[in-house]
């Protein structure tokens, strides 16, 4: 009888520290299990959204019926190494090119897919920033889908050079993540 409590507790922090255990192995495997393999280079986040047209809105791409929309938002606290390596229309420039091998034919049709297309560069002097890790890359870019102003994908991937140097295989990452959902 008297060791009864002791050993109820020590099984209480026996399980307290497995359930803890276990929780962060699997929130360490939502940035290692990814659909494709590419995403796995970087940090990659996206959303599929099934309740819309998908397959119409990659139909559309392939087609070569799409709008771009680019926004660049340059580092504000610290000096801004992206802003006189790329402007917002040599960043479209780039996303056409890619987009351009995956289209298959120049059927012209009466929807456009809405390309919304974001650079962020890493702001690494900003005081809101919360660790070291948040500093290690060199910014994301972020791609959104839309067919009728209604959100198909979205997918965001980090670049890590500060030369841009990996920012195209990032984006033909993000457009072979939509493309795959066919």
């Amino acid at each position: 009888m008297k060791y009864t409590l002791p050993i109820i507790i020590i099984i209480l922090i026996i399980g307290g520290l497995y359930t803890a255990l276990s929780n962060i192995n699997s929130t360490s495997n939502l940035h290692k299990n990814k659909r494709l393999a590419c995403q796995n280079e970087t940090i990659t986040f996206e959303k599929i959204n099934k309740q819309h047209p998908i397959k119409s809105g990659i139909e559309l791409l392939e087609s070569g019926n799409y709008t771009i929309n680019t926004t660049i938002d340059y580092s504000k606290y610290m000096k801004s190494k992206l802003i006189n390596i790329l402007s917002e229309q040599q960043a479209t420039e780039r996303l056409n090119s890619i987009i351009k091998k995956n289209v298959v034919s120049n059927l012209s049709k009466d929807k456009k897919l809405q390309i919304k297309f974001y650079i962020y560069e890493n702001d690494k002097e900003d005081k809101r920033k919360k660790g070291d890790k948040c500093k290690l890359y060199a910014g994301y870019v972020m791609l959104e889908f839309r067919l009728d102003n209604r959100l198909l994908y979205k997918i965001q991937t980090d670049y890590m050079q500060n030369d841009i140097s990996d920012m195209s295989e990032r984006i033909q990452c993000a457009i072979t993540s939509f493309t795959s959902l066919k």
